[in-house]
């Protein structure tokens, strides 16, 4: 927590800036709400309501990605992102979700002690009731905004390896691993967002 307190303090002069720059960049591409706020478990399991950014379409179907989850769930396939060909992505959708400035909102989540900067992905209702025994241990710390999964391949890793990443992470959970993932993170975004400006191009 202390970790926390202090990056968020030191980050806020420029974090709530780019927030409302967002904010507004979202309010003027498409109608609607500019938060999106959805039920994950985290904690022990517990459930809370997440909030990102809003990078879809009002009333978009979200039937695609639970049937998705469910898929990913039990199969050997890389766990990668249904933006890279999803028609419901409001303007700049896909850059927001590659840099990670869709979840600038979650920092209100780390105020409200539901996350931390560094964490296991919090998750769906849904892919909870999948879990094996084993796999519950990764729900033994916070959620976080990062963590060892996504500095570590991310959507290159299946479902599988992204829960093992998140059970190691609980497991080994240090300060100095902390700000390692703290480290790698800014370095990761980057690449995604070329990434996601190569497959703009190749389109």
């Amino acid at each position: 927590r202390t970790l926390d307190l202090t990056i968020l303090v030191l980050l806020s002069p420029v974090m709530l800036p780019v927030g409302f720059i967002v904010a507004a960049v979202i309010k003027l591409g498409s109608p609607g709400p500019v938060l999106f706020v959805q039920e994950r478990r985290g904690y022990q399991g517990r459930p809370f309501r997440l909030y990102k950014f809003r990078t879809m379409r009002t009333g978009a179907e979200t039937r695609d990605h639970e049937d998705y989850v469910r898929n990913l769930i039990s199969s050997a396939e890389p766990t990668r992102m249904l933006d890279e060909v999803d028609s419901r992505i409001v303007p700049f959708g896909g850059m927001l979700r590659a840099s990670g400035l869709d979840e600038l909102p979650q920092l209100l989540n780390v105020l409200r002690r539901e996350m931390s900067l560094v964490g296991p992905r919090p998750v769906l209702p849904l892919e909870y009731e999948h879990y094996s025994p084993a796999q519950m241990r990764k729900f033994s710390c916070l959620p976080g905004l990062t963590g060892l999964w996504q500095v570590s391949g991310k959507n290159k890793t299946t479902f599988s390896q992204m829960v093992a990443l998140d059970i190691e992470y609980a497991e080994k959970k240090s300060l100095r691993l902390d700000l390692q993932i703290l480290l790698r993170t800014p370095g990761v975004l980057i690449r995604q967002l070329m990434e996601q400006a190569s497959l703009r191009r190749a389109r």
